[in-house]
């Protein structure tokens, strides 16, 4: 039975990816921990793939303290029907991710995760609102970080845009396109335009280069969603309060600058910086024995290697970028430490290569990946729900300290 792009298993290989009977697995089912439906070419069922994997690292012991695993089984799961990850790459709503990033934009990726059928929320005539205020913000924040200029800016976006709390699937598409065009044009300092957003981007930062374009619409069709990561979370959190989608998007902002998350691609850029005058095996030798890690190299899911690093990487060499980077770098490390590359090493070697400004790794990570946020935020809005979890308290006992004192 074929999977699917990994996203399905048929109850074989569920079975045996979790050493159980296939009674055990039916109870499972029953039990609602595993998701099942009918195969369309066959009379069997076919299985969640994600949903085995999540059993089957809950049933696991640890390898490493709980702090250092990338997934944690105890951790809020949402059902969503924008993206999942599979071994294959993510999907969008069914859709390779990385099979869209051959031929797609970031226009086109996000109608598809919006869910938008009816309309064109990329239409010329709808760009953002942008108030007095607005452009004061972006002129005096000119020399900031482009994530902080583009927070900055979008806090008085909300006001400036009557639709803004409009609630129809439509409405909110036609927001979601506003704000994507004004925030990678206030990360580009330059007025919002309806211009394909991947040829603002080349145009602004690297129009010396004839594969720019290319390869930043690559880059930023890959990135659009990632399911339910630390800033997707953030974001889904803050609109299930009812605030706007400008407002939920700052949340996501704010949570991807964390090293551990949109960060990583400078840490990357850093270890790009090391090896442009070194050679790359004895410096990979030297930081394996002193038991250092490589920044972009590993991941929670993506055992044998990111998809989208492959991606990104395999069209950079067709591009005439050094293989030192894109083919040695990966290998040796790979090799010395059992990690392979990730999308934040990719993104680390196009900024190198295409000589973009610094910080535009968080920059590009960020444009992109509102495309995913505001998805999310309208699922969220449509479930008209609270996000609410609840702690598992570990602190004193009540009224002990109180005793203490009385001895």
């Amino acid at each position: 039975m074929k999977k699917d792009s990994g996203l399905y298993l048929s109850a074989r290989e569920a079975s045996a990816e979790l050493a159980i009977s296939p009674a055990t697995l039916y109870a499972y089912v029953s039990r609602g921990l595993v998701r099942s439906e009918p195969s369309p070419n066959s009379r069997s069922n076919r299985y969640r793939a994600e949903d085995i994997r999540a059993l089957k690292e809950r049933r696991a012991p640890a390898p490493e303290p709980r702090a250092f695993r990338s997934f944690d089984a105890d951790l809020p799961v949402f059902d969503s029907a924008v993206s999942t990850i599979t071994e294959a790459g993510p999907i969008y709503r069914g859709v390779n991710c990385v099979e869209l990033a051959e031929r797609d934009s970031l226009e086109h990726a996000a109608t598809l995760l919006w869910d938008v059928t009816a309309i064109d929320p990329f239409a010329a005539d709808n760009l953002p609102a942008v108030s007095e205020e607005m452009k004061i913000i972006a002129d005096a924040a000119r020399r900031a970080a482009p994530i902080d200029r583009s927070i900055s800016v979008l806090a008085l976006a909300t006001n400036a845009d009557p639709s803004a709390f409009n609630r129809s699937p439509d409405g909110r598409a036609l927001i979601g396109a506003r704000i994507v065009r004004l925030v990678v044009a206030t990360m580009l300092n330059a007025p919002p335009s309806a211009e394909p957003l991947h040829i603002q981007v080349a145009k602004a930062w690297a129009p010396e280069h004839k594969h720019a374009a290319d390869l930043i619409r690559r880059t930023l069709v890959l990135l659009a969603d990632h399911e339910l990561n630390a800033s997707t979370f953030t974001v889904r959190c803050a609109a299930s309060t009812g605030l706007s989608l400008y407002d939920a998007v700052i949340a996501g902002l704010a949570a991807l600058k964390g090293p551990r998350h949109g960060g990583a691609g400078v840490l990357a850029s850093q270890l790009v910086k090391t090896l442009i005058d070194r050679d790359v095996a004895p410096l990979i030798r030297e930081r394996v024995a002193l038991g250092e890690r490589f920044a972009g190299f590993g991941h929670g899911v993506y055992k044998r290697g990111d998809p989208r690093a492959i991606s990104l990487l395999e069209a950079l060499t067709r591009a005439g970028a050094p293989r030192k980077f894109t083919r040695e770098v990966p290998e040796r490390i790979a090799e010395a430490t059992g990690e392979f590359v990730n999308i934040d090493y990719a993104l680390a070697v196009l900024v190198h290569s295409l000589r973009l400004p610094t910080g535009s790794e968080l920059a590009l990570f960020a444009m992109a990946r509102c495309v995913g946020w505001i998805a999310h935020a309208c699922e969220q809005l449509q479930f008209g729900r609270l996000i609410r979890p609840r702690a598992r308290y570990t602190g004193p006992t009540p009224g002990r300290g109180a005793m203490l004192e009385t001895l």
